[in-house]
């Protein structure tokens, strides 16, 4: 048995040493086996996580605490809660999938590809543990460098731009963010991420800490106007970049906002929670209609992945409105665990449709919806999981895209009816456009000779979207055991914003 009181820091080293391993290997089919090892190993670590998880209280669980640079103040400082736990857990899992994914597909330098995600995997679980500001922010940027030269490398015809353009966005962010934990580890004395929520602050400077944040987190979820960058990204990015990119990246914007904003700034965010919930429904419902233009298929569901992520942010700043609105605390909580089950969800479904495209993109060389059509009769299997991804990301009831979306609608109602109807249009127009996706891609006449020689997945492939069907079923169905690990911690992220730190 592991010992708990290294288990975060066995998350963190075994990928990224694995990946330093794998690196140095020469035999592409032993590096194919230990790059499966070494993700297999970390991802049964992340269920030690769970397993011995306390469900009943908000502390910091399996806390690590080492001093680093002590002439600064600055530690090795470790920990998990209700929010950071589930995102690790979803972590180990997609880094499984990617490298199943590119098991067969990625034939040029396989073993710096498989490297990259097995160090970006450990770099992302620091992201999610990191209790000093110093050692969050070395993570949050040193993650960025894999997932840049995984585009930059194997990534498509436009890549270059996608890359550069990606680094731009994101390095903005981070210097705000910078500046912020910079800020506070002033106005505290310490780097801890629990000090920083505990310092009193003025409105002027709960201000612009606020707006630091916003840009820094806005970039990474990504947020309307600044979400740009993400469909070159997707477009260009390998199969496994885009799962990653989908399924983790955007998730550390709305960590941020629940890790930093909410607890640190409740009276900023209070008093600016009309403009996230503003900017949330303009993801939500221009983005839709955005997505109904595209002719590419990794475009449309990178269009998808913002109008969804639109929940997650809607739900945190709607809690201020529901607040106002009623004495009881269940709307606002519903709000944060809709919030959270988003993020879970929209994990595993965008993970599920960028490898079904990948799937057929590794035997047609097109995402264009144009090239295909019929699939359905050469590929059934395929299509049946197609069509079953496609249904849960227009929010299916009985699968996950359906749960977390309507708890956000469901807590909204309480904020304010016009909120709610707003953001019920994404059943409309995300059945809209995923359903014309799919009708032009999988059903009617087999459109050419290229879709008439398809052949059906194999096996690797089947377990691949068995395993994810399973688990969107399973999510959309029995949500429970998800919710009861983050309900101590919304429940004390709500005391923590009712205390104003003015």
């Amino acid at each position: 048995m592991m010992s708990e009181h290294y288990l975060l820091s066995i998350l963190i080293w075994l990928p990224i040493v694995g990946g330093l391993i794998v690196l140095m290997k020469g035999n592409a089919r032993c590096m194919r086996k230990s790059a499966l090892t070494f993700s297999v190993l970390t991802f049964i670590a992340s269920i030690l996580l769970y397993t011995g998880f306390d469900n009943g209280t908000h502390q910091m669980q399996f806390v690590e605490q080492l001093s680093w640079i002590s002439s600064y103040d600055i530690n090795y400082y470790l920990g998990v809660d209700g929010f950071s736990m589930p995102l690790i857990i979803l972590t180990t899992f997609s880094t499984i999938l990617v490298v199943v994914a590119g098991w067969e597909v990625i034939q040029d330098r396989a073993h710096q590809y498989m490297a990259a995600f097995l160090i970006m995997e450990g770099l992302m679980i620091g992201v999610f543990s990191a209790l000093d500001a110093v050692l969050f922010y070395v993570f949050f940027e040193a993650m960025l460098i894999p997932l840049f030269l995984v585009i930059g490398i194997w990534g498509g015809p436009n890549r270059v731009y996608a890359t550069i353009k990606f680094f731009l966005y994101t390095f903005l962010g981070s210097v705000f963010l910078l500046l912020a934990l910079l800020y506070l580890h002033r106005a505290s004395g310490s780097f801890s991420l629990l000090a920083f929520q505990d310092v009193a602050l003025t409105m002027t400077e709960q201000t612009w800490l606020f707006f630091a944040f916003l840009i820094a987190f806005a970039v990474k979820v990504p947020m309307w106007p600044v979400h740009t960058w993400l469909p070159d990204a997707h477009v260009e990015a390998p199969t496994g970049g885009s799962v990653i990119l989908a399924a983790i990246t955007l998730k550390i914007g709305g960590y941020g906002f629940i890790r930093f904003v909410l607890p640190m700034l409740p009276d900023a965010s209070m008093a600016f929670d009309w403009l996230v919930i503003t900017l949330s429904l303009i993801a939500v419902v221009y983005i839709g209609f955005v997505a109904l233009a595209q002719s590419d298929m990794k475009k449309l569901i990178a269009y998808s992945s913002i109008a969804h992520m639109g929940f997650v942010t809607l739900g945190l700043f709607a809690i201020f409105r529901i607040i106002a609105n009623t004495t009881d605390t269940t709307g606002a909580i519903l709000a944060v665990e809709g919030a959270m089950v988003q993020m879970i969800s929209h994990g595993l479904i965008a993970a599920a449709m960028f490898l079904s495209v990948g799937v057929l993109y590794d035997r047609m060389h097109s995402r264009e919806i144009g090239a295909y059509g019929g699939v359905i009769n050469t590929m059934p299997l395929f299509a049946g999981f197609a069509v079953f991804f496609a249904m849960a990301n227009a929010g299916l009831p009985g699968t996950s895209g359906f749960v977390g979306e309507f708890m956000v609608i469901l807590a909204v109602f309480q904020a304010n009816f016009w909120f709610a109807f707003l953001a019920a249009t994404t059943l409309i127009l995300g059945a809209a456009y995923t359903l014309w996706m799919v009708k032009r891609v999988m059903f009617g006449d087999i459109a050419n000779d290229g879709v008439a020689a398809l052949q059906d997945v194999n096996r690797r492939e089947f377990w691949m979207l068995a395993v994810l069907a399973m688990l969107v079923l399973v999510l959309g169905v029995w949500p429970a055991p998800l919710v009861d690990v983050f309900h101590a911690s919304v429940e004390h992220l709500l005391t923590q914003i009712g205390q104003s730190k003015l």
